[in-house]
């Protein structure tokens, strides 16, 4: 399950280990949704539950990642893990539309910047 809360001009999306296909359409368009009716500058992709990532896994960030953008939002990703990281390299997921914070304050620390 995957929560969406609006943190101050942005949306926290908690990402949890267990997601699926049709959780995932659900954010998708519930994500689209909130970024239009709040006005929201960024979205933050709290990814800090995932232990291992896969392909689906590195798709559904891309895919996020897109939405947002064409949205007018930025995306960070916050709580990426070292093995997390390795793992999407290793299977050449290039994630051009997504930036990295270390946490949630330095991603809105970002967001108040831009």
């Amino acid at each position: 399950m995957t929560s969406i809360n609006l943190v101050e001009k942005a949306l926290l999306v908690s990402i949890q280990d267990d997601v699926t296909d049709t959780e995932i359409m659900e954010l998708q368009d519930t994500l689209s949704n909130r970024i239009a009716r709040n006005d929201v500058r960024g979205v933050i992709l709290d990814i800090s539950a995932l232990e291992i990532v896969d392909t689906f896994v590195g798709r559904v960030i891309a895919q996020l990642a897109g939405i947002s953008r064409l949205l007018a939002a930025e995306t960070y990703v916050v709580g990426m893990r070292p093995t997390v990281a390795v793992t999407l390299v290793e299977l050449g997921m290039y994630l051009p539309e997504i930036r990295t914070a270390l946490s949630l304050t330095h991603a809105l620390s970002q967001l108040r910047r831009e």
